[in-house]
């Protein structure tokens, strides 16, 4: 084998890898409309970059499932609720975008009143709970997923 061979096989090595990507395979029983996945994700950070990288992981995951066969629920809680409240939110317009595709956006309680703040001080179309660390405990133990991209 030549250098020029060489040079050139080490070159097409990591598009091969990326052409033998492997399907991510379905657990029994597979998402469907009256049974799709449920996954509730946390956002406990305040900035912004961290709020859109999260936002990104929402997308992607409702992508690989689609639409009609996963339910996705945003918990803000401790400085992640920020990003819900309209007069600081630096992320509305991601939020209201996400909305648009069923996403479900929830903020604590807890954490508003320790902000002073009541429901009306949220995005349009946020929901409230009384606590948001209990929310995600007993969605779980209700068979929801949680992740914490």
């Amino acid at each position: 084998m030549t250098r020029r061979d060489a040079l050139l096989m080490a070159l097409l090595l990591p598009t091969k890898a990326v052409a033998q990507r492997r399907e991510t395979p379905l657990a029994e029983p597979t998402p469907m409309l009256d049974r799709p996945r449920r996954i509730i994700i946390s956002l406990a950070e305040g900035d912004p970059a961290r709020a859109n990288a999260v936002f990104s992981n929402i997308i992607n995951i409702q992508a690989f499932y689609g639409q009609d066969f996963v339910e996705i629920m945003l918990v803000a809680y401790g400085p992640g609720v920020r990003h819900l409240i309209a007069a600081e939110s630096q992320v509305a317009e991601r939020v209201e975008s996400l909305q648009a595709y069923d996403i479900a956006f929830v903020a604590c309680g807890a954490t508003l009143d320790s902000l002073g703040l009541g429901p009306e001080a949220l995005l349009p179309g946020v929901a409230v709970v009384q606590n948001g660390l209990p929310e995600i405990v007993e969605r779980t133990l209700m068979g929801w997923v949680h992740l914490r991209p």
